[in-house]
């Protein structure tokens, strides 16, 4: 699995800040150091929508289509996949949940399957089938690319709820390496995001 920052708003912080200022008419107060004092108030009062002024875009390689199928479910976001329609799948990669990987007969049953749905797929193209129909025998566990932008309020509530320790393991694990390069790059915004890197979850402390 791999999460790569394409683009991310710059000076993000400081251009939040002046939106929000605009509210209370309140540039007077803009220092070198109120930035993070701003948007901390921001975040406590629930002044929230000034965050969609700051947007990220992220490639994701390396998950699977049961991941893609979770994350689209967010709305306020823009997604460009990996196309099954268009890409031809006959050397697709698999994504093998741990808890499959650890048991030896499931892990047996589970390749057996792969390897059925491979084979099937590339028959039914022998026969003339089209990609766009084969593509109806492949697993979820198929690996696919996507590539997700989003407001940083909307980050905020994807990390709040996939970054949780009753989130998918998959998921979690790709919105926790979000959340870090998020907080790398935009510290007041994403600040309130505690990282437990043995527990391999993140959670909100209050402001």
């Amino acid at each position: 699995m791999k999460v790569e920052l394409l683009a991310i708003t710059p000076d993000a912080e400081r251009l939040i800040e002046v939106a929000g200022r605009t509210c209370y008419l309140s540039f007077d107060k803009i220092t070198g150091d109120s930035t993070e004092k701003f948007i901390r108030m921001l975040i406590k009062s629930g002044h929230e929508s000034v965050l969609e002024h700051a947007y990220a875009t992220f490639r994701i390689t390396g998950g699977s289509r049961a991941f893609t199928h979770q994350i689209v479910r967010h709305r306020l976001c823009a997604f460009s996949q990996q196309s099954q329609r268009y890409v031809d799948e006959k050397g697709f990669n698999i994504i093998t949940p741990p808890s499959i990987e650890q048991n030896r007969e499931a892990k047996k049953m589970f390749d057996d399957f792969i390897k059925s749905a491979k084979d099937t797929y590339i028959k039914l193209q022998s026969m003339g089938i089209r990609k766009e129909d084969a593509r109806f025998v492949l697993p979820n566990a198929v690996e696919s690319e996507i590539v997700i932008s989003a407001n940083f309020r909307e980050w905020r509530h994807i990390l709040k709820e996939r970054c949780d320790k009753s989130a998918q393991w998959e998921i979690r694990e790709i919105a926790l390496e979000i959340l870090r390069i998020l907080k790398s790059h935009a510290p007041a915004i994403f600040g309130d995001f505690e990282i437990d890197n043995d527990e391999r979850i993140a959670k909100m402390i209050r402001y």
